[in-house]
């Protein structure tokens, strides 16, 4: 299964923070497919950091290294994908978790999240 982490759990990877990450570490440490990490994600991650919001435990001149070094993919963001956000009915409107939600639906990816809103999205979801 290919999974697409939504931010906080790459957040939480970074820091080690096996707490919130729950029973999902398994599938981190042992995957049974490819782990992508949207360009959402980075655009999220960069914001809040710069806010002032977060630590991401990465610095964000070495984001897409540090994404490389843990084997995770990186994954585009294309028209198809901002169309398809942008199109969704639900009331949602956090513009990374319609990215993301659309990015799971139209590549096939379940997106691990812990998030329960972006089960009424329809992507596959999972988590732990």
């Amino acid at each position: 299964m290919n999974l697409l982490l939504d931010s906080h759990v790459l957040i939480w990877w970074w820091a080690n923070d096996r707490k919130q990450l729950g029973k999902a570490i398994d599938r981190l440490l042992s995957p049974s497919g490819g782990l992508f990490v949207s360009a959402a994600s980075a655009w999220e991650i960069a914001t809040k950091q710069r806010l002032g919001k977060i630590d991401p435990g990465v610095a964000m001149d070495v984001f897409e290294e540090a994404l490389l070094a843990d084997g995770f993919i990186p994954l585009a963001i294309d028209m198809a994908h901002a169309l398809r956000a942008g199109s969704y009915a639900m009331p949602h409107a956090d513009p990374f978790d319609r990215l993301l939600a659309a990015q799971a639906e139209l590549e096939g990816l379940t997106l691990l999240t812990r998030d329960r809103a972006l089960q009424a999205f329809p992507c596959s979801t999972l988590w732990d």
